[in-house]
């Protein structure tokens, strides 16, 4: 077992445990799964994977691991699909191990080799450039600016437009945080009563406040929700899946933006047609 680093690692630092979290997870993770077993690989202690990066809802382990995957996946060592999940590839799968700075340097010539000369700068090793504002964190604000009522009342919408039933917001206080509840069915056949949560965060929650609503919970209902627009500390992750305790499920604010999206809520795309005329193709008549 290494040692506990005593400061976040950096971006390129996290490249081969990226790597090797990969392989211990069978070839493929989620986002959290792969965090989650960098954790255990670099033995880092709670202090560190529950430093915040800003106020965007994620810790700083959480950021530079994503640059991380971003630099391996350039480099042609994993890939990832549109649902999240992140999977070596033949030549990951292939590679025992690889050095990281090495690997954020080649990426960093590949990038610089296929610019423009004005274009041609690239991020220092190390520090990543933050990336510009999307779409997520437009819509990250708007929900944090929201009523608290406001946004219960939109949990209560989400969770009954992705087929619970029965959903209801308590409109009670001291309640153990349980700010609604409903009942999802499986297959028309199985069904579980849920209690859930909702919290506009711009940090992350931590594993206090899942053990707090589990206990609230506590014979009243078969899981626990907690949806917010926020996230959660590694801690705050391993309590909701600890053994032997009712499981609760956490939508952070990434996933919660997704979900959104998938249901056009409040959030809808726009295709753009782009038409190519076949000059070719004309001649050959």
């Amino acid at each position: 077992m290494m040692r506990a680093k005593k400061t976040v690692p950096k971006f390129d630092e996290l490249i081969d445990p990226t790597i090797q979290a990969l392989k211990r997870l069978g070839g493929s993770g989620s986002i959290d799964e792969i965090v989650l077993e960098i954790v255990k690989l670099l033995d880092l202690p709670q202090e560190l994977t529950e430093v915040p990066h800003g106020n965007t809802g994620r810790t700083e382990l959480e950021y530079r691991s994503a640059w991380a995957r971003t630099y391996l996946r350039n480099a042609g060592y994993i890939e990832n699909s549109d649902r999240g999940v992140w999977a070596l590839t033949p030549k990951g799968t292939q590679t025992p191990s690889v050095d990281g700075r090495q690997v954020a340097r080649d990426v960093a010539r590949q990038q610089q080799a296929a610019r423009e000369a004005a274009e041609a700068a690239t991020a220092p090793i190390g520090t990543p450039v933050e990336p510009p504002t999307i779409w997520q964190d437009r819509l990250l604000a708007v929900l944090r600016s929201m009523d608290p009522s406001a946004f219960e009342r939109l949990c209560q919408r989400l969770m009954r437009e992705s087929g619970f039933i029965e959903v209801e917001v308590t409109k009670r206080t001291g309640d153990g945080g349980i700010d609604g509840y409903g009942t999802i069915r499986i297959s028309g056949l199985i069904s579980f009563n849920v209690l859930f949560q909702s919290k506009r965060y711009k940090g992350n929650i931590g594993a206090d406040v899942v053990r707090d609503f589990r206990g609230a919970m506590v014979g009243r209902a078969d899981k626990g929700l907690i949806i917010t627009t926020g996230g959660f500390t590694i801690e705050a992750r391993r309590e909701a899946t600890r053994d032997g305790a009712p499981p609760i499920d956490l939508i952070d604010g990434r996933l919660l933006a997704e979900k959104l999206k998938e249901l056009k809520l409040g959030v809808s795309t726009t295709l753009v047609e782009n038409v190519d005329v076949s000059e070719e193709w004309f001649r050959s008549i």
